[in-house]
């Protein structure tokens, strides 16, 4: 198949698909972190290349929740960046995946097709992330909490900051960070090879 992995200037979901032996592309206004196919530009440019499944990782920095202390100051950076969204969902591609964490896309346009967390596909950490699906199925996790065989999935350490609010540690570290938001960006792999594995 030939795949759009909009918004990823990382590669990792790219090259998850293309070990699958699909002619995949990632694009972003971003350079490539990782060599290979790459469109660095708008994707608006490329949505009508004739695309059979794309996959979308479109910037949350105004959508989601984790900012909504900010909202009010931004309500015309968030009718453009839900815009974006709708472009996305409404691209003429028969496959479509969008990701982004919980945030203002459910409210205003409509709710996920399915939430997942790192820690459901081996990945030791949480970060509960929305997928809206067109034609195609949930992804099924691949590490599953079965506590009759004395398993248990290692969801990571959590941090609790002086003030009493949780998160997970690994996001209490980035916080320090000046690239947080482009590491925040990154899709784990464990989600990257399921997508690649179940979505054909």
């Amino acid at each position: 198949m030939k795949i759009l992995i909009a918004c990823e200037f990382s590669g990792i979901v790219r090259d998850a698909f293309i070990l699958k032996g699909h002619d995949a592309w990632s694009c972003d206004i971003l350079p490539t972190e990782s060599p290979g196919n790459h469109y660095q530009c708008d994707v608006r440019e490329i949505l009508n290349d004739g695309w059979d499944m794309m996959i979308a990782h479109p910037p949350c920095t105004h959508l989601a929740c984790s900012g909504a202390v900010w909202f009010k100051y931004k309500k015309d950076l968030q009718e453009e960046a839900l815009d974006f969204i709708r472009l996305l969902l409404d691209a003429p591609i028969p496959k479509i995946a969008l990701e982004n964490p919980v945030g203002i896309i459910s409210t205003q346009i409509r709710k996920p097709d399915q939430i997942i967390n790192p820690y459901d596909f081996g990945e030791p950490f949480q970060k509960a992330t929305c997928l809206w699906l067109k034609n195609l199925p949930k992804l099924v996790p691949t590490h599953v909490d079965a506590p009759l065989f004395g398993q248990t999935i290692d969801k990571g350490e959590i941090y609790i900051s002086p003030s009493g609010k949780r998160m997970a540690k690994w996001y209490a570290m980035l916080r320090a960070d000046g690239n947080r938001a482009k590491i925040r960006s990154k899709t784990f792999q464990g989600i990257a090879n399921a997508m690649a594995e179940q979505w054909k």
